[in-house]
């Protein structure tokens, strides 16, 4: 488990045993279920579709073996069915927001039931960005209902009639890899509920989801040509296991995912010229469009970089940057290269 998300989970739980510090817990818990939430939007917002169904870790032990979609379907199916069928006690968000139709799910329940292709072919036919907005309505209205409990809440279990309706909501399959839950939740009070799901639930698979796309970055990145268009090397760059690089479709560099079509302006220009990269224009010095638009604290780093491949190539421009790496400790190359992009074309040339 994430070290850092663990620590702040253990704050959490411990914060939440004291009627003192209640509200701060439950404060917390919403700040910790944002950050969380960040990287699922990350993931939905910058990957290419057929990355929702990839398993590139089939038949694994661990939760990582699954797909990015799946995961999603997984966390919140679990969350919406706990926090209205047993809390709240009103509509899920599935059949309440007509999510069922929008996500273009096959089933209803919590998908503990597939196995193997299953879970690709139940991923294939999801809608993404509709199973990423009912994610989100699911979050919010679980902040909402946490938002709304008090101390003595924690203490409430769930009746044999809650059992009941579980199992007559057909939300959880009656395969033996499913059914089960309901008695593990049904063994719970609502302080046992929001440790898990509200919170490690999230934990455990979102890990996994940052497994799986470091993975599909690692493979789509193979054979691939890691200078950028601009200049930058993908290689060496702070984005690493979050981009493909942006000769890829796993591309999720900044200027690519704030432009139109998610195509940098860099990377347009350069194939409407027919050019490799931005090195090869002779508009280089002058340029200011995408990732060298001046309000960019790291455009000219970026022409520095440009300019050293024209001149030298690109195996000396990566051992340049292999060599400034293992000297410097930093993320991105203006820290170190500045705002002059010729001195920080000389600091290149004496690297």
């Amino acid at each position: 488990m994430d070290k850092e998300w663990s620590e702040k989970n253990k704050e959490v739980q411990r914060l939440l045993s004291k009627e003192a510090t209640f509200d701060e817990a439950t404060k917390k818990l919403i700040a910790f279920r944002d950050e969380m939430f960040q990287q699922v939007t990350w993931i939905v917002e910058g990957y290419p579709e057929e990355a929702f169904y990839q398993m590139p870790f089939p038949g694994v032990d661990g939760y990582h073996s699954k797909t990015l979609a799946y995961s999603i379907w997984h966390i919140f199916r679990i969350e919406d069915i706990v926090a209205h069928e047993m809390i709240a006690q009103d509509e899920q968000i599935l059949f309440r927001e007509g999510f069922l139709e929008k996500t273009s799910s096959p089933i209803i329940t919590t998908g503990n039931e597939l196995v193997g292709e299953e879970i690709a072919e139940f991923s294939k036919k999801l809608n993404v960005e509709q199973l990423y907005l009912y994610a989100k309505a699911v979050k919010e209205a679980s902040d909402e209902l946490l938002k709304g409990l008090n101390y003595k809440d924690l203490k409430r279990k769930f009746e044999g009639e809650t059992k009941t309706q579980l199992i007559k909501s057909k939300c959880v399959s009656e395969d033996e890899n499913a059914f089960w839950l309901i008695d593990y939740w049904c063994g719970k009070d609502i302080k046992g509920l929001i440790q898990m799901p509200f919170s490690r639930h999230w934990i455990m698979h979102i890990e996994a989801m940052r497994r799986i796309k470091d993975k599909l970055c690692k493979n789509a990145r193979k054979g691939v040509d890691l200078v950028a268009i601009c200049g930058l090397s993908c290689n060496h760059c702070f984005l690493g296991e979050w981009c493909g690089g942006c000769r890829t479709s796993y591309n999720v560099c900044s200027f690519a995912t704030c432009s139109e079509g998610r195509i940098c302006p860099n990377v347009k220009c350069c194939k409407e010229k027919g050019i490799d990269g931005c090195y090869e224009c002779s508009e280089i010095e002058t340029c200011n469009k995408g990732f060298f638009v001046p309000s960019n604290d790291g455009a000219n780093a970026a022409k520095a970089q440009s300019l050293y491949i024209r001149k030298y190539g690109k195996k000396e421009f990566l051992k340049v940057q292999t060599r400034l790496h293992e000297k410097y400790d930093f993320q991105k190359t203006q820290e170190i290269l500045g705002q002059d992009y010729q001195k920080a074309f000389e600091i290149l040339e004496k690297n």
